[in-house]
């Protein structure tokens, strides 16, 4: 096997474990809110505008190759979902002042449904899904802009 196939198969292969962390968190964002009945918050819903249509953008950059102008429209919106689970997550631990929270109507926003290990959120979750998701979808970019 040649470099530059080598190489296609490690993209592909890395834009691939993307679709799955996005398929993963999408099935558990669902099943959340469908079977568990938790109703998500406003900044919840904003994180999920960021991550369900990532499930097609990124199966769109697999198929029938690796196209890696699929991270021009990946990262924007994975920026956009970290720095709004982000704020939640500050939200949610109580470091940002109720005078300024978002959630003033309907579910709110620190809502304490599952703290896993004591600790970790949901926002946290989610924040730590769309931190990797940028690390992998910015290792990609560097990888093919060479």
């Amino acid at each position: 096997m040649s470099q530059s196939d080598q190489a296609a198969k490690t993209n592909w292969t890395l834009l691939f474990l993307g679709w799955l962390l996005v398929s993963v968190s999408t099935t558990i964002s669902l099943f959340f809110s469908s079977v568990l009945e938790y109703e998500p918050c406003v900044l919840c819903w904003y994180q999920r505008i960021c991550l369900f249509p990532m499930v097609f953008i990124l199966a769109a950059g697999l198929f029938p190759t690796f196209d890696k102008s699929v991270i021009k429209y990946a990262l924007p919106l994975s920026i956009a979902g970290g720095l709004t689970a982000f704020y939640h997550t500050l939200l949610y631990a109580g470091i940002i002042p109720e005078s300024i929270q978002p959630c003033s109507k309907g579910v709110s926003c620190t809502e304490k449904y599952i703290e896993l290990f004591g600790f970790v959120s949901i926002p946290m979750l989610s924040f730590l899904a769309f931190s990797t998701l940028v690390a992998l979808l910015l290792f990609l970019k560097r990888r093919t802009s060479k």
